[in-house]
């Protein structure tokens, strides 16, 4: 293994990820005054938003929606529990590419033996290939239920959105911040509506959130309970964010690479903030509307829409569902081809047109989605839409090990490496994650 340091590598070195965007964004000179420190975050805004939506995706919703049909409230404390290693998680990857001056897979690349990198690579590549699944999947359902288009048809349909993509990006990378956001907003508002037509009722909300011991031994809970980890703590946004970071032109001393860690963590904290706070609103949601006695449990995410204005007595609340499902959707498939053209990048060097990456990704995708659309209906689709989550959990540990191997040591960042303490909390919540999947495994193969 190659153990060159990271940090002595300039960060504005030939090669780079999404190189026609790479340190094209200014950042403002330092300044003492209040309005400076907000013009340079505001600067910074705009990343953590791109990797907040995958926090919120349809997969994210058909995990939620069947977690809180069957269990109430019980798996809101594993919501919670993941968005915070998220946001730890995603510190190390602002880290690694402010400080480093890299992103993830480039890293990995440079300093990695080539079977090692070859592993990586395809385990990232099955990562985003589930996350492209959940997207055309929970695209489909929402053309279906806001516009009766078939389950095939709208698979089908959602290979136009790599043209959305491309004009984003022909208008520059803060257009595609801008648009991203304002749909993350759609979203959020949609289910600050839910929220208040639910009535949830607080108390019992955080009472239900502290499982029982007898909880660990239901295979059901345990694999919703990883579903949510791969649905919150997704492998391929720690290779996004650790590229899109890149793209703004700080000062790099010691001082304002400092300072751009902290401005870009603040970014990610915030968005991943306003996702903690929608993945919470799905499960209340669902918990409110669907876990009742005499209500069997709805896994569907059509069912969903049908039950959901008659459960909570407001007649536009099944359009809200699906206005938010299809945002949810959009916005989370320009962020998945970004992160697909880094990955390829970054591991193999090669240079695909964003369109041709985009549509390989896609078909990669719409065959399973087109399966699952004729065989099983919706009912087949959002079962698949969980289990594409508990894919992700599965490769996530592939994405966090190299991560944190090189934001831990000072041999890779030099000064800008996190401390023992952070580390050690950093390790830990790993920890957590790869024992979760080991238990999910032994739980399958003990089924079988």
């Amino acid at each position: 293994m190659n153990t060159a340091t990271l940090a002595s590598v300039p960060a504005d070195r030939g090669f780079a990820s999404l190189e026609a965007v790479h340190r094209s964004i200014p950042v403002p000179a330092a300044g003492s005054g209040w309005a400076a420190r907000a013009r340079r975050l505001a600067s910074f805004a705009g990343p953590g938003y791109l990797v907040a939506v995958g926090y919120m995706d349809p997969g994210n919703w058909a995990t939620s929606l069947a977690a809180g049909s069957r269990y109430g409230t019980g798996l809101l404390g594993v919501i919670v529990a993941a968005n915070l290693m998220a946001m730890l998680f995603q510190a190390a990857a602002v880290r690694l590419g402010v400080a480093g001056g890299t992103d993830l897979a480039r890293a990995c690349r440079d300093h990695f033996p080539r079977w090692a990198n070859t592993w990586l690579w395809l385990g990232c590549e099955v990562a985003i290939v589930a996350c492209n699944l959940a997207e055309v999947l929970g695209m489909a359902i929402g053309l279906q239920l806001l516009f009766g288009l078939p389950m095939a048809a709208g698979v089908a349909l959602t290979a136009l959105d790599v043209s959305v993509v491309l004009a984003l990006q022909r208008r520059g990378f803060r257009c595609v911040e801008a648009v991203v956001a304002a749909l993350v907003g759609v979203v959020a508002l949609c289910f600050v509506a839910q929220l208040a037509w639910a009535h949830p009722v607080l108390s019992d909300v955080a009472r239900g959130a502290l499982p029982g011991l007898h909880s660990l031994t239901d295979g059901n809970f345990v694999y919703l309970a990883v579903g949510i980890v791969g649905a919150t703590v997704m492998p391929h946004n720690l290779y996004l964010h650790s590229a899109i970071v890149q793209t703004r032109r700080h000062g790099t001393s010691a001082q304002g690479t400092r300072q751009a860690i902290r401005c870009a963590t603040i970014d990610s904290n915030l968005a991943l903030a306003l996702a903690t706070f929608v993945n919470i609103a799905i499960l209340v949601v669902a918990a409110s509307a669907f876990h009742r006695a005499g209500q069997a449990a709805v896994t569907d995410l059509s069912q969903a829409y049908q039950l959901i204005a008659p459960l909570l007595g407001v007649g536009i609340a099944s359009l809200v569902f699906g206005i938010a499902l299809l945002a949810s959707g959009l916005s989370a498939s320009v962020t998945g081809t970004l992160a697909g053209q880094v990955v390829m990048e970054g591991f193999l060097a090669w240079k695909l047109s964003p369109g041709l990456r985009a549509l390989a990704t896609r078909a990669l995708a719409i065959g399973p989605a087109l399966v699952a659309a004729a065989l099983f209906g919706t009912a087949g689709a959002s079962k698949l839409l969980v289990f594409s989550q508990v894919v992700l959990s599965m490769q996530l540990p592939f994405a966090l090990v190299p991560l944190l191997w090189f934001t831990t040591r000072r041999r890779s960042l030099g000064e800008h490496a996190f401390r023992r303490r952070t580390a050690a909390l950093l390790w830990a919540a790993a920890g957590g994650v790869i024992s979760l999947n080991l238990w999910m495994l032994a739980k399958f193969v003990a089924e079988l």
